[in-house]
């Protein structure tokens, strides 16, 4: 155990154990593709945005078993098998998640989308051909790849350059149903009375994190609207929600539902607000219309691109910001990349979040959901 959590130790022997001698049998690219696998340990929204890729693979591989690694937490909303795909529950941690994952093998091909790390992790699982990304540190991370696929050196959107693991067209753009909502859960979920507006408070990092005043403007105007306001935020951000909100004017379900819980409180909902985090690339599978603030991070990586460009879905950012000038996505160093994770020692004033005013956030709203706010009505 490392600070109260179980240690990755055992689980990683395990893979290395499997992995191993399998890197000393001659590889060659399957002539038949019969069963596919992705490999990775992505965030809430990384993971959304490999829809293109699961499309993709199907449109191409109409016939093959398609299994991709998910996070525990992300799999209520996978429990439809997108596209076909089925989802197989991954916690490094667990030493008796990754026997599960090696029960699962073999698989003609493993496709690793992001960290070249988990190409370990699909060699284990008797992966014959690995495709990753290059440009990476290299090192032992890239011992089990067989083919590596460059990066694009011109700007483009995250979920577009996943599906470039896969050879041929690009998929066609998502299609709002084409990914199966998950079912409800047992209790339900107590939707507000329509219209509502979730205002999801909490994100990956402090930087992301838009000052409570302007939150309080917003939830003023939609209330004055007849908008019902909904807070949303994750287990550990409660706190998000009191300082905003000390007086309890407004319901909050911080941290009380699921992944399939909050896809229905998404799906009901008339327009979301959100910083740049996994929520806001929900709202494109539940077609919330979606006005997201990007503070440090890049409109541009985590955007719409391609296969999402008919979601409603606007950006609201202060795009001159000298400090957004770091390049580095998944470990590559891409020219066209702009964004910033300093740390908060680092930059303790994240001007980037800070200066974004409520007045453009409603204009935003207006924009994609139909709903004219006003501030001098609060």
């Amino acid at each position: 155990m490392a600070n109260g959590k179980p240690s990755r130790f055992w689980p990683r022997l395990l893979v290395f154990a499997y992995a191993l001698p399998r890197l000393l049998l001659p590889r060659r690219r399957p002539t038949q593709i019969r069963r596919i696998l992705i490999a990775h340990h992505l965030l809430l929204g990384d993971t959304i945005m490999l829809a293109g890729l699961f499309k993709k693979l199907r449109r191409d591989y109409p016939a093959a078993e398609i299994d991709v690694l998910v996070p525990v937490a992300w799999m209520p909303i996978f429990s439809g098998a997108p596209y076909g795909v089925r989802a197989l529950s991954y916690d490094p941690r667990s030493l008796a998640s990754q026997r599960a994952l090696l029960a699962c093998a073999p698989y003609d091909w493993g496709l690793v989308p992001a960290d070249n790390r988990w190409s370990w992790v699909a060699r284990a699982m008797g992966a014959r051909w690995i495709t990753a990304f290059a440009g990476g540190p290299g090192g032992s991370k890239d011992w089990p790849v067989d083919e590596h696929v460059e990066w694009p050196m011109s700007a483009e959107a995250w979920g577009d350059i996943a599906s470039r693991l896969a050879p041929g067209p690009a998929p066609a753009p998502f299609v709002p149903g084409e990914w199966p909502a998950p079912a409800l859960p047992p209790a339900g979920v107590a939707l507000p009375a329509a219209p509502y507006a979730v205002l999801h408070l909490g994100a990956s990092s402090p930087h992301k994190l838009w000052p409570a005043q302007h939150w309080q403007a917003l939830a003023g105007a939609f209330s004055a609207a007849g908008v019902q306001v909904v807070w949303s935020a994750g287990p550990r951000e409660h706190d998000l929600v009191r300082a905003v909100d000390p007086e309890g004017r407004y319901p909050s379900l911080a941290g009380q539902l699921d992944m399939a819980g909050l896809w229905h409180l998404l799906a009901g909902a008339a327009v979301l607000v959100s910083p740049d985090t996994g929520v806001a690339h929900l709202a494109r599978l539940t077609g919330t219309p979606a006005v997201v603030l990007f503070g440090p991070g890049s409109p541009v990586v985590s955007g719409p691109g391609r296969f999402w460009r008919g979601s409603a879905f606007a950006v609201v950012w202060i795009e001159d910001m000298p400090c957004r000038d770091q390049n580095l996505i998944f470990e590559r160093s891409l020219p066209w990349v702009r964004h910033c994770w300093r740390s908060v020692a680092e930059c303790g004033n994240p001007r980037c979040i800070q200066q974004i005013d409520e007045n453009r956030v409603m204009k935003a709203i207006e924009q994609v959901a139909g709903i004219r706010l006003a501030k001098d009505s609060i």
